[in-house]
């Protein structure tokens, strides 16, 4: 049975790297063809994506933004709005890695997701996302009907953006931004409060700043492997051009979380909420600094990964929290 595992996960590998071979791309690595294949459950798991669910605590810092997470049974209320859109990104991963398969075997990292793999069957990944999105959309019903209308507009776009807004130059980015913006009116509707239009602006210019972000360091991949291969948006893009979005982004991301910052009076003598600027503007220069050294690809390798960058966003969470507790 081993034998036969191992087999199989040499002649997946090696149908990739002929594939690539005749694409003019540079083989893998010969070390892949020994690692060992993963099991139904791992595949699975790995497809789901969970180290990305990291994007979805914007539901509960949106309901934090506006002071509402220590109301009642807030709480729950938001903590099963992030959980079910966890669910609802899972299947919308998996239903993604079926329809762009093909497309991962040619990249020197996405290769080895479960389905370009061969790891993890169409099917499966089809019908498993299916059903994560259905219990992930029951779970907003629950919590509150317009959450659910909210997420369901979150599944019409990332699931539209994978068949034409990613191809399309700058709307891609701005898909992307709008996914985001979601996860935040989730968590407002989800507590219910109203969000502040410069919070939201916020969330909005630093989404487009991290898709910015994400495409520059696909160029500058697809530019090194001078095969021609990757996204067809990218031929759209410059260099220039994407800095260009970085820079106008970045600043009105700090302008307009400066203004929200001091929409709140200072409490009991200290300000609070203005002294969070700093940590912010600290995480968007420390991202800019990754992001020029050719990082930014996959922004939650960058988010969990990176010490300065933890550190300026514990710092920020450090005093809303002081701010919070202050306050109320």
């Amino acid at each position: 049975m081993g034998q036969n595992c191992a087999s199989e996960r040499q002649h997946t590998v090696t149908g990739v790297q002929e594939a690539e071979v005749i694409a003019g791309m540079p083989r893998a690595p010969s070390l892949a063809v020994l690692e060992p294949r993963r099991g139904s459950i791992r595949a699975a798991l790995v497809t789901v994506r969970p180290r990305q669910w990291i994007k979805n605590l914007l539901v509960v810092a949106a309901a934090g933004a506006a002071g509402a997470l220590g109301h009642d049974d807030v709480p729950v209320r938001v903590g099963l709005t992030c959980l079910a859109f966890c669910l609802i990104a899972g299947g919308i991963y998996c239903i993604n890695d079926v329809r762009d398969a093909g497309e991962d075997r040619h990249h020197p990292r996405k290769r080895y997701r479960p389905v370009a793999a061969g790891e993890l069957d169409a099917r499966v990944a089809t019908a498993l996302g299916a059903v994560l999105m259905a219990v992930g959309l029951a779970m907003c019903v629950f919590v509150r009907p317009l959450v659910a209308v909210v997420a369901v507009g979150y599944v019409a776009l990332t699931l539209s953006y994978t068949l034409i807004w990613r191809h399309l130059l700058i709307l891609d980015i701005v898909a992307i931004a709008g996914g985001f913006v979601l996860r935040a009116v989730a968590g407002g509707a989800a507590a219910p409060v109203a969000l502040s239009r410069w919070f939201v602006l916020v969330v909005t210019c630093a989404a487009v700043f991290v898709a910015a972000g994400k495409r520059q360091a696909e160029l500058r991949r697809t530019a090194a492997q001078a095969s021609g291969a990757g996204r067809r948006v990218l031929r759209g893009y410059s260099e220039l051009l994407l800095r260009a979005i970085l820079a106008v982004s970045g600043m009105v991301a700090v302008f307009a979380y400066c203004v929200w910052a001091f929409e709140l009076p200072a409490v009991h003598g200290i300000p609070w909420r203005p002294l969070t600027i700093i940590p912010f503007a600290a995480c968007i220069l420390r991202y800019d600094v990754l992001l020029r050294a050719g990082d930014g690809e996959a922004p939650e390798d960058l988010l969990l990964k990176d010490r300065l960058l933890a550190l300026a966003g514990v710092a920020w969470l450090a005093l809303f929290a002081l701010g919070v507790h202050a306050a109320s």
